[in-house]
């Protein structure tokens, strides 16, 4: 995930939050926490119950989020983000347990078609992949698959925000039943995944074996002398083990359903 779609996601994030975007440049992003948010993301209990057992006026913080340091001014305060940093990694858990799951529909104009405009079924899954040793890589995969004809779309978050959605579902139109059922389709999205990786060169995973088996030797040679081997052997050989054993982690972040137009099929192949 590059340092731009980071920015983007962290629009995203604290739109869907209802919190005002004070300032929104190349660099950096400075927004009005709500209280909600406040309490989510600035870890104040303290405060908070002090207010609450008191009747205080609430008084939420601001937060600047600088997700490119090369451009942002020097004597701009805020914190750095990216992926693996502690802010980031705390905005994910967030999304996780703020929108696991959504169901949205395609506000769609129906007066030429009153009553009878289908809305086609997507089911959409944004995943972090993670390739881990003593080094890692994420990477953020968000998938989109129509339960209609099984066609699955990559970079769905962005193709489907291009699209006027709705939490109800427009009058005059109505929703299509699945060809696919849900349950399948993860099935897909997750055999998908598991061709992505397959396709990844590991080479990562070999270097990292070379490490892990470069520090071993070095640590059966510090005990080499010993007939004995005493407990620290096997924990520092565990540890090892835990440093380096590459692996690979799938989480995800979340999901919906989305009832989409038959023209967003078309537009996202042709790429208009």
């Amino acid at each position: 995930m590059q340092q731009r779609e980071i920015h983007r996601f962290l629009e995203r994030y604290f739109s869907a939050n209802s919190c005002e975007v004070i300032e929104n440049t190349n660099s950096h992003l400075t927004v009005q926490l709500t209280v909600d948010m406040d309490k989510e993301l600035m870890n104040r209990p303290f405060y908070w119950h002090y207010l609450e057992k008191t009747g205080g006026v609430p008084n939420p913080m601001k937060l600047t989020l600088i997700t490119d340091s090369n451009l942002a001014p020097e004597e701009l305060k805020g914190d750095h983000v990216h992926f693996g940093s502690p802010r980031m990694h705390q905005i994910f858990e967030s999304t996780k347990n703020l929108a696991g799951y959504i169901r949205l529909y395609e506000n769609v104009s129906t007066h030429h078609n009153a009553g009878h405009f289908p809305l086609h079924p997507w089911m959409n899954v944004n995943l972090k992949i993670s390739f881990q040793c003593d080094r890692k890589r994420d990477v953020i995969k968000s998938l989109g698959i129509h339960l209609i004809t099984g066609a699955i779309v990559e970079n769905f978050q962005t193709e489907v925000e291009r699209v006027n959605l709705t939490p109800k579902i427009p009058d005059f139109c109505f929703t299509m039943t699945p060809i696919i059922m849900p349950v399948s389709g993860l099935s897909r999205l997750e055999h998908y995944i598991n061709g992505y990786i397959l396709s990844q060169d590991h080479k990562w995973a070999e270097d990292a074996r070379k490490r892990w088996d470069n520090d071993r030797r070095l640590l059966e040679h510090f005990y080499e002398d010993v007939d004995e081997k005493p407990n620290s052997y096997e924990t520092e050989m565990k540890a090892l083990q835990e440093q380096y054993e590459p692996k690979i982690h799938v989480n995800t972040i979340n999901g919906g359903l989305f009832y989409l137009s038959p023209s967003f099929l078309q537009m996202v192949h042709s790429g208009s």
